[in-house]
């Protein structure tokens, strides 16, 4: 599968900076000799390359017209696999391009989330059929019906215990979180609050499960017994999306309405960080090979990085109106994410700058005391000189 590619380049935002900002405020005290100021301005250029490299998007379509591809994750054969809602396939993508789909048995299942399961297969849930999936390596589909009828599972995510977990998004009917073992066996626990509508999940580095709450305005907690603890986020209607789990030890979620994104500790508190563009809807959310976070824009048409402190960048998809949703880490180090209206898988690739050649050695100049050692130097051999000159001659015998 060709796909097209488009490569973006961050803004060097300190350029003005360079070009206004006097050697003083760089901390030098005194005037630098020769073109020292033009020095101090190339080591702050190098930081700015350090600090920001290039990021390349790529996007793939799907063979299946309209497939609408909502979730997407890495899987244990080094592919990418997505859900396809409409197109009732789950797909399966190479890290080169080439795109494979599967027929989902049970007709307009309406799959949503998908994750990489512990027995080494693809799990993903079917919204309007109320199943769980699961799909081998080579394509065998086999799928297990939730107790609770109508549920609407919506994410899922592998758990530390073994088994995978998932969100039953139905506002009175479901409002519960399950756990499915790859056996197939399901056990459901019930949201304290009420109409939560829990959405996305992700395995938290505590040793839990941690969701988010679209409706009912939270990020829960679940133990792998079952015990829900839930934490408020400070804004108010954010309808939280997605959640993922951090490189700094924290979970990382996304607030749709809020246009925010947010990170709370094992401990339960919540930092919010506003999305520079308004009115992006944020929805995915993974963390990166990069030791940072990346989030999707549904409305935005980007795809957004955040740092562990917080610092947001954002990098537009080439496909107008593509409508992403899911994203996920590939097993080749790249961040993979579905387009639902653009009906393509986009690829990620952040490359670091290449590393800038080192700042030419500031000017010499001789402090006070190496100034008087040369001119004891230049007298002493003076003196020596003029001795020789004057020293009487030896007559001749």
């Amino acid at each position: 599968m060709v796909g097209s590619g488009r490569r973006l380049t961050e803004r060097d935002i300190y350029m003005l900076a360079l070009q206004t900002t006097s050697t003083r405020n760089f901390g030098l005290q005194r005037r630098l000799p020769g073109n020292s100021a033009f020095r101090a301005a190339g080591i702050l250029l190098a930081l700015a390359a350090v600090s920001f490299g290039q990021v390349t998007i790529n996007e793939f379509t799907i063979p299946t017209a309209n497939a609408n591809s909502f979730g997407i994750a890495g899987g244990p054969d080094g592919n990418l696999w997505f859900t396809e809602g409409t197109g009732n396939k789950i797909g399966r993508i190479t890290p080169a391009g080439v795109i494979t789909e599967f027929t989902i048995p049970t007709d307009s299942a309406q799959s949503r989330g998908i994750a990489s399961g512990p027995d080494g297969n693809l799990w993903f849930t079917e919204s309007t059929s109320n199943k769980i999936g699961r799909i081998t390596p080579a394509g065998v589909i086999t799928e297990f019906t939730i107790p609770t009828a109508g549920a609407v599972p919506f994410g899922i995510a592998g758990g530390p215990d073994g088994n995978l977990w998932f969100t039953e998004f139905a506002e009175f009917l479901g409002n519960k979180i399950g756990r499915i073992t790859p056996a197939g066996a399901i056990t459901e626990f019930t949201i304290p609050t009420g109409e939560a509508m829990p959405y996305g999940i992700a395995s938290g580095p505590d040793g839990n499960v941690w969701f988010a709450e679209y409706w009912g305005n939270k990020i829960g907690r679940i133990t792998p017994a079952g015990v829900i603890t839930e934490f408020t986020i400070p804004t108010a209607g954010a309808q939280s999306e997605g959640i993922a789990g951090g490189p700094d030890g924290n979970l990382w979620f996304t607030e749709r309405t809020g246009n925010k994104i947010g990170r709370i500790t094992p401990a339960g508190v919540i930092t919010e960080f506003t999305i520079p563009t308004a009115g992006t809807d944020p929805f995915g959310i993974a963390g990166g090979p990069d030791g940072n976070l990346w989030f999707t824009e549904y409305l935005g048409n980007r795809i957004g990085r955040i740092t562990p402190a917080g610092a947001i960048t954002e990098f537009a998809i080439p496909t107008a109106g593509s409508g992403t949703y899911g994203i996920a880490s590939g097993p080749d180090g790249n961040l993979w994410f579905a387009e639902f209206y653009g009906n393509k898988i986009g690829r990620v690739v952040s490359a670091p700058a290449p590393a800038p050649a080192p700042a030419p050695a500031p000017a010499s100049v001789p402090t006070l005391s190496e100034w008087g050692l040369a001119l004891c130097g230049i007298l002493l051999a003076a003196v020596a000189a003029r001795a020789l000159l004057t020293r009487p001659r030896k007559n001749a015998s």
